[in-house]
């Protein structure tokens, strides 16, 4: 039986209603379609034809409308468009890790179709490239996988044999094995930047200062590696590059793509050769060679550091600054490894340069960004810890414990940041940390109420305050069991109170007010 025309135009959320109810109700679509044919089996949906009326894929009769609606013992009313109760309608997407998710309803704007057209205008309309556009995609999936990737993993190790330190000779053993030949260039010639490497793009990335931009290497098809002499003094830096191409070849065959690593402090460190990406254009072929980039990336960081021997590492130092030196790696590559090989899921990652910009974000417990990678902030709160280092440049780590109001509650950040200078010599702060919130609940600590008492004890001493000994004895016995040494050292320290934005400052008075 068909839907009439006036139910179909009252009916965008009717899908959704019907799949949240089943979901609150704990039914699987099995058990649903039994049901309804308890009450009428002529008119009862079979399993497959449910599964299209959640999707919003079929619109059903009013004949099985009312066999689902007495089911549930509601109106045939309620399932339409018009009522007010948000909660009812819009299903809670959330995520696993990053920021949390909208409900693409009504189903019918949200087709692939619709999304196909809408993506470039939005793109075009708000000056997004296509090639952030990517990295944004890639981002949100390496989020709610929070770092995530057993067959990247399980491709490394086979190829590594799980050895750490993995040492440039053995590098090199396996660059050979693979067919690959390694060729030094002391200069990038003008005919391989434009062969490599859009000179308009070439240009933008060195229009700031040209001592911030370093092609480092890139891989001549199909099976040759040229490295920067510049690598033979960084080699953890050489190491981190040959294992990158090692996984463009595992992964994807030495397929006859030119790759280029470039050094550079205002963009991603790896780029695609063939697409500029400037523009708000993008298309399947953009995407994949940036997921191709993501996953040799992974790739690296898992050849470079396996993941058991690693998170041993971690435990055995408690997660402090001489992992990186054990494992020969340098402190980029251990800390995002730590992000993906740590028993604990909920961390992010920052890579901040001066003045506001970030190379790499990773956000697997849902921390608000103090800026973004697309564009700069002008009032960003003067107490992240990264801001801090990036104003007063200094080698070494900071520990700090935060609290920053996240969807209207307070909770509890730990980082740990260090700052360190890149192979142009340009300053900039790698920052890991942990929301300590899951951790807390697990202690059987109710963590808002900690964190209410927390942020109102840090208000009345004007923003930073040392913790009260109940608290301090409570996270104590967190971080002993977290087994991360640098939450221990922001115990030590002031609690601060952090925002997103100085507008949304909550000490009073207000910084920017100052």
């Amino acid at each position: 039986m068909k839907a009439s025309k006036s139910l179909m135009r009252k009916a965008h959320f009717l899908g959704t209603k019907i799949r949240n109810l089943r979901k609150r109700n704990n039914l699987t679509m099995e058990d649903l379609s039994s049901r309804c044919v308890n009450v009428d089996a002529e008119n009862a949906p079979s399993v497959s034809y449910l599964s299209m009326i959640e999707r919003g894929k079929r619109y059903p009769s009013e004949a099985i409308l009312e066999v689902i609606a007495q089911v549930f013992h509601k109106e045939i009313s309620w399932f339409l468009d018009g009522v007010p109760e948000e909660q009812e309608i819009i299903p809670d997407k959330g995520s696993r890790g990053g920021i949390s998710g909208m409900a693409l309803e009504p189903g019918f704007l949200f087709s692939n179709e619709i999304l196909q057209i809408a993506i470039p205008e939005m793109l075009s309309q708000t000056g997004t490239t296509g090639r952030q556009f990517a990295h944004l995609l890639i981002r949100a999936y390496q989020e709610h996988h929070q770092n995530h990737f057993p067959d990247l993993e399980r491709a490394a190790e086979e190829v590594g044999e799980k050895r750490m330190p993995l040492r440039l000779d053995d590098i090199k053993d396996i660059i050979k094995k693979l067919g690959l030949r390694i060729k030094w260039f002391d200069r990038l010639p003008e005919a391989k930047i434009n062969e490599l490497y859009s000179g308009e793009q070439y240009k933008k990335a060195n229009s700031d200062d040209c001592s911030t931009s370093l092609v480092t290497s890139y891989f001549e098809p199909s099976n040759t590696i040229y490295l920067n002499s510049l690598l033979k003094s960084h080699p953890l830096r050489l190491k981190y590059d040959l294992a990158v191409y090692i996984g463009h070849s595992v992964l994807h065959n030495k397929e006859g793509r030119k790759n280029l690593l470039v050094h550079n402090s205002h963009h991603n460190e790896q780029f695609d050769n063939q697409q500029s990406f400037q523009s708000s254009t993008i298309n399947a072929k953009d995407i994949m060679y940036a997921w191709r980039d993501f996953e040799s990336s992974f790739f690296a960081g898992a050849l470079l550091c396996p993941k058991v021997a690693f998170r041993q590492l971690l435990d055995r130092y408690a997660y402090s600054g001489k992992v990186s030196q054990m494992a020969e790696v340098s402190e980029s590559v251990a800390m995002r490894r730590m992000t993906a090989v740590s028993s604990y899921p909920h961390w992010h990652y920052f890579d901040a340069f001066s003045p506001g910009k970030l190379k790499a974000v990773y956000r697997g417990n849902g921390i608000p960004l103090p800026w973004g990678n697309m564009r700069m902030v002008e009032d960003p709160c003067r107490h992240w810890a990264v801001f801090r280092m990036i104003d007063m440049p200094t080698n070494g780590t900071s520990a700090q414990l935060s609290i920053l109001e996240v969807e209207g509650k307070p909770r509890i950040y730990c980082c740990n940041s260090s700052g360190v200078n890149d192979l142009t010599g340009s300053h900039h702060v790698l920052c890991a940390g942990i929301d300590l919130n899951p951790a807390i609940e697990a202690q059987g600590h109710n963590s808002h109420d900690l964190s209410l008492a927390l942020k109102a004890h840090c208000m009345k001493k004007g923003g930073s305050a040392k913790l009260p000994k109940a608290i301090k004895k409570d996270l104590l016995a967190v971080a002993k069991i977290l087994n991360i040494g640098w939450i221990e050292q922001g115990i030590e320290r002031e609690v601060r109170l952090i925002c997103t934005r100085g507008a949304a400052c909550p000490r009073k008075p207000e910084c920017y007010q100052r």
